[in-house]
């Protein structure tokens, strides 16, 4: 398959951001806030850009198709276009609503190409910093002309990641309690995109999710930390992350290397 030219993909996703999303940071209505389930937000910004992305990246793959957040919400069977032959778009158009809600300037732009379940490229976009990380598979990650290839530390001790609030705090309990080999910076930072841009620089070093793994937090970041030399599996199975398997709960962790991997996944509470 071909991709689109990624500068192509980039200005797409930039001018969506500056006519869909920045406008209405720190400016939404109570009208411009709704709920899709309790407690899972979503505003006129991700909508608007959703449909502004879809149309836009339909046109750069002619026969493609989009799966995007908000259209599988409304819509169960868009996530049947994974395991077909047309490649396909996959589209977080706001990840992390609730700090965009909340006014929290900490939120990205997520956007993979997937052909038979396998991801060819991925883009993550900071529009408040317009940073943009992308990837190809098999030709590395990049930030602006800068290949990253983070260098990152030999022991798991002196590793920074991300868990969620129940592990983090029995991970705090660890190392209240004196237990060797555990690391003592983690933190959350209720954006995916961003967590998957710090994992490309080496600002986090490993990073754990649960649930529900949905394509549109995770298929563009996985490729992007694999291109910078990172590993990442399934904790319960060990194997590789794939978009059509979105339905099946369980734990995706990302590390520096397979070794590291498997230190960390030892020393993670459960």
């Amino acid at each position: 398959m071909q991709t689109p030219e990624p500068v192509k993909v980039e200005a797409v996703i930039r001018e969506v951001s500056q006519k869909a999303i920045l406008p209405r940071f720190r400016r939404l209505e109570r009208h411009d806030i709704s709920e899709k389930n309790p407690g899972d937000l979503v505003t006129t910004a991700d909508r608007e850009a959703e449909r502004l992305l879809s149309a836009a990246l339909s046109k750069l793959l002619p026969g493609s198709k989009v799966v995007g957040e908000e259209a599988a919400a409304a819509n169960a069977r868009v996530l049947k276009a994974f395991g077909g032959e047309p490649p396909v778009w996959v589209v977080d158009p706001v990840d992390g609503t609730q700090n965009f809600v909340d006014g929290i300037p900490c939120f990205a732009v997520i956007v993979a190409l997937v052909q038979a379940n396998e991801t060819m490229a991925g883009w993550i976009y900071d529009p408040i910093n317009d940073a943009m990380i992308s990837a190809r598979r098999g030709e590395g990650a990049w930030e602006a002309d800068r290949r990253l290839a983070p260098t990152r530390p030999g022991k798991v001790p002196d590793m920074a990641g991300s868990l969620g609030t129940r592990m983090r705090r029995r991970l705090e309990t660890m190392v209240e309690s004196g237990t060797p080999g555990v690391p003592k910076l983690v933190k959350r930072y209720k954006c995916v995109g961003r967590e998957y841009m710090d994992l490309a620089r080496g600002t986090l070093d490993f990073c754990n999710y649960g649930g529900k793994l949905k394509p549109w937090d995770h298929a563009a970041g996985v490729l992007i930390h694999a291109e910078t030399g990172g590993y990442s599996a399934r904790v319960e199975t060990g194997l590789s992350y794939r978009a059509d398997r979105h339905a099946r709960p369980g734990n995706l962790l990302l590390a520096p290397s397979e070794t590291a991997w498997r230190e960390i996944n030892r020393i993670l509470p459960r």
